[in-house]
């Protein structure tokens, strides 16, 4: 499992002292992000392949809530590998554990317009094996 490193800036946090929800999707894009370059096969790569990636479905479910100057680990893990699209799961966690996990669907579209593609191999090669489905 990969895990991407980040500390909670204070623009991320709302009046009710939590980070604002719509941050965690950022936080799961950028340990994506991380995670393909980790794997030697960054975002540009794809994008200068002809392909890309767009969320198509997304699924979060909060435990407790992540505060300003927060240390977090989100981790990042394969979950699925279809014909077009993969899904990933990502929990971020802080030293209370869990505070968020969810499912992301993306689909491999073209950058020309043309719609959805089949996965390219050195996508499919850096995603890897899918992890056992998750409990819950």
């Amino acid at each position: 499992m990969f895990e991407f490193p980040l500390q909670v800036r204070y623009m991320e946090v709302d009046a009710q002292g939590v980070v604002f929800n719509a941050w965690y999707l950022t936080y799961f894009d950028e340990a994506f992000t991380a995670f393909l370059a980790a794997r030697g096969y960054a975002l540009e790569k794809l994008i200068a392949a002809g392909s890309d990636v767009q969320l198509a479905h997304a699924e979060l479910d909060w435990k407790t809530g992540l505060r300003w100057q927060d240390d977090v680990l989100v981790a990042v893990s394969p979950a699925r590998l279809g014909r077009t699209s993969f899904t990933m799961d990502f929990e971020a966690r802080n030293g209370a554990g869990l505070a968020c996990s969810g499912r992301i669907v993306y689909v491999v579209v073209a950058t020309d317009g043309s719609g959805k593609q089949e996965i390219p191999p050195l996508l499919a090669g850096a995603l890897g094996t899918p992890a056992p489905l998750r409990a819950g």
